[in-house]
């Protein structure tokens, strides 16, 4: 059986590219497909086989992905997939448009519908401070993407939604039915030391964007005078610092490897953000360390209120400011919290993950079976 990895591109090593890494450890002779990708970030995927499309002469020119967005459905369709038995993609936005054999199964672990192309354009248009003609272009471009977008749905065989939040997605966009598996969380978060003290700082951690709502921790740790530490980089962060009191640090990047010991010695994590799934809640939880999040997408699958963390329903300051109250009141058991984690485990991942792609291809076997003898 020959198998191909596609994904959308690789120009950082978010969420995304984890399970491309981890996709890769199971199929170690698989070549990954891509639009674009930067060399750091092929190097973290550790992938040895990592084929551009003909976008990479422009990205190392401009630099800048987004900016090719349009031209991205050609370019993975003109990937050539000859001779592959197996193609599973990763995609969030382009990666599923590939076109397979017609011999092949095409298996698509579907981190969500493109959300600036169906439910958050004019978010995401406004966190790139688009206005007026250059708004108005953006917005006639995804409307062609999403177009494209929909039709490409009838090329995958089978999908797997990241949460149930992905799924109903999935369902409600493109008329499919999909299998949950939740992203895979490293096992070196579930090595660190439970070190936990009452005295340390809440945390939040990722790319410092407008969406995920870091502007909302920091006018809540003003507010209750907390300690707020916050990890990451992103367009967002000059202002972010305008904005933090004397309780707020920024830690700017952090690598992997120190990424285990800044969980275990937080107070808990602090995630205001509305994701599809989020693997962030997830290391956090390996770790011992309980989350205060906002209840709505994929972490109401892996988070369990009153034992691994405190919901706030709504994503406001008033909210957040009552989920701690909540949480400072609550004696929390920091071994429950990482056994919880350990459903989620990076080989539970891969377990499924081949589950899943050997029972496809057994299925799509014996259909040709059946149409052969019927002809």
């Amino acid at each position: 059986m020959r198998l191909a990895l596609v994904a959308d591109w690789l120009p950082t090593f978010g969420g995304a590219e984890h399970v491309v890494a981890s996709l890769g450890k199971i199929w170690p002779d698989s070549p990954l497909f891509t639009t674009v990708a930067k060399a750091d970030a092929v190097a973290a995927v550790g992938i040895a086989n990592v084929r551009t499309s003909k976008l990479q002469t422009a990205y190392r020119i401009i630099g800048n992905h987004q900016i090719l967005l349009p031209w991205m459905p050609r370019a993975i369709e003109a990937i050539d997939l000859t001779g592959f038995d197996v193609v599973l993609s990763s995609s969030h936005a382009v990666g599923k448009g590939v076109i397979v054999p017609s011999s092949a199964v095409h298996i698509c672990y579907c981190h969500t519908p493109m959300r600036y192309a169906w439910e958050m354009e004019d978010q995401y248009l406004d966190d790139f401070h688009l206005r007026g003609f250059l708004r108005k272009s953006v917005k006639k471009q995804l409307k062609h993407l999403r177009r494209w977008d929909l039709s490409t749905a009838k090329r995958v065989d089978v999908f797997i939604a990241n949460s149930s939040e992905t799924q109903e997605r999935i369902a409600r966009i493109y008329g499919r039915d999909s299998t949950i598996v939740s992203p895979p969380v490293d096992d070196r978060f579930f090595a660190s030391p439970l070190q936990k003290n009452s005295d340390g700082s809440f945390l939040a951690l990722g790319r410092l964007v407008p969406y995920k709502r870091f502007d909302l921790l920091i006018e809540l740790a003003n507010q209750l005078q907390i300690p707020l530490t916050i990890a990451g980089t992103g367009q967002d962060e000059a202002r972010l610092k305008s904005l933090a009191g004397p309780t707020v640090q920024f830690l700017g990047f952090v690598s992997d490897d120190q990424l285990p010991s800044l969980y275990a010695s937080s107070k808990a994590l602090l995630f205001p953000q509305y994701e599809d799934a989020g693997i962030v809640p997830l290391e956090a939880q390996a770790c011992g360390t309980p989350v205060i999040a906002y209840a709505k997408g994929g972490v109401m699958d892996t988070v369990v209120n009153g034992v691994t963390g405190i919901f706030a329903a709504n994503q406001t300051v008033d909210d957040f400011a009552k989920a701690i109250e909540t949480f400072e009141r609550k004696a929390w058991d920091h071994e429950v919290i990482r056994n919880h984690a350990r459903q989620f485990s990076e080989q539970k991942f891969q377990i499924k993950m081949k589950e899943i792609v050997e029972e496809s291809v057994k299925n799509i076997i014996k259909k040709q079976d059946r149409i052969t003898t019927n002809e």
